[in-house]
């Protein structure tokens, strides 16, 4: 099964929780065991799993890749700017598997799934999600 998320970003550098979107698309796909892959289109966006508990987590990911990553010192950012978003999307990557134990996501009760957007606002950003059934199942 494949299901596309779509997303509104509304700053140039933020981690979205899709969490509950990604539970969503687990469940609807009625699979108990299996794993489920998801993918960012866009060449300056990421995939992370990362803590939720608060958002001083994702405010520290985003500060460090700055410090890791500044803006405007990149031979890309002659062409349109962004030479730093695309660094930091390949930083993190593009997609993470997440194992479906038991019809849920096997994530710990810290680990959240975050859509990263390093060159917004954007409008329509989109996560791919493919859902692998075991074959026993």
């Amino acid at each position: 099964m494949r299901q596309i998320i779509h997303l509104f970003t509304q700053r140039r550098e933020e981690l979205l929780d899709i969490t509950p979107q990604a539970a969503a698309v687990v469940k609807a796909s009625s699979v108990r065991q299996g794993l489920l892959a998801l993918y960012a289109q866009g060449a300056t966006a990421a995939i992370m799993i990362q803590e939720n508990w608060d958002e001083s987590v994702q405010t520290d990911v985003i500060d460090l890749l700055r410090k890791l990553i500044p803006r405007g010192v990149w031979l890309h950012d002659q062409q349109d700017g962004n030479g730093d978003a695309h660094l930091k999307a390949g930083l993190v990557g593009p997609s993470e598997t997440i194992p479906i134990i038991d019809g849920q996501l096997g994530l710990s009760r810290w680990q959240n799934i975050f859509f990263c957007e390093f060159d917004g606002p954007r409008h329509d950003r989109r996560v791919i999600c493919t859902v692998l059934a075991d074959q026993q199942e």
